[in-house]
């Protein structure tokens, strides 16, 4: 009688690290995504990291949910957002990325979405900001860029 109440003490305990565990935000897969490959998938073409053009995003306990790039496209003097997650990756959760065009609103990209959110604009012969967020638990977390930059 003994040893089977010791085995289910040891299974429950188990069971409930093992939920703990995967049940945590901060547990999450590598997501298969860059930036590169994002605003490809959305909207074609070539993309190149713009200088400047990374933040991470952290939560206010130090956890990194996501990172924000922005992408450039000589070919077609467009810009592409593009917000990667790094938590809740393959699980359809809340990501936004939004750009500026230099006298134009902000713009987004927003939604529950499993890897990424992007969105793309043109700005030849204007600066741009940029921004991203990710949903973590209850809390949207964000980086970007608020001043103008990337002219041009």
């Amino acid at each position: 009688m003994r040893g089977s109440a010791r085995r289910l003490a040891v299974s429950i305990i188990a069971a409930t690290v093992a939920a703990t565990t995967l049940a945590s935000p901060a547990q999450a897969a590598t997501n298969p995504f860059t930036a590169a490959q994002a605003c490809n998938n959305d909207f074609g073409g070539s993309w190149a990291y713009a200088s400047d053009g990374h933040r991470s995003i952290y939560a206010s306990d130090g956890t990194k949910v996501g990172d924000v790039y922005l992408m450039y496209n000589s070919a077609t003097a467009y810009n592409c957002v593009a917000t990667l997650k790094r938590v809740a990756v393959g699980s359809t959760t809340g990501v936004s990325a939004g750009i500026r065009v230099e006298g134009s609103s902000w713009v987004y990209d927003s939604g529950s979405f499993k890897y990424y959110a992007a969105i793309q604009r043109s700005a030849r012969d204007r600066c741009v900001m940029y921004s991203g967020e990710v949903l973590y638990g209850t809390s949207w977390q964000g980086a970007g860029r608020y001043t103008w930059g990337n002219c041009g």
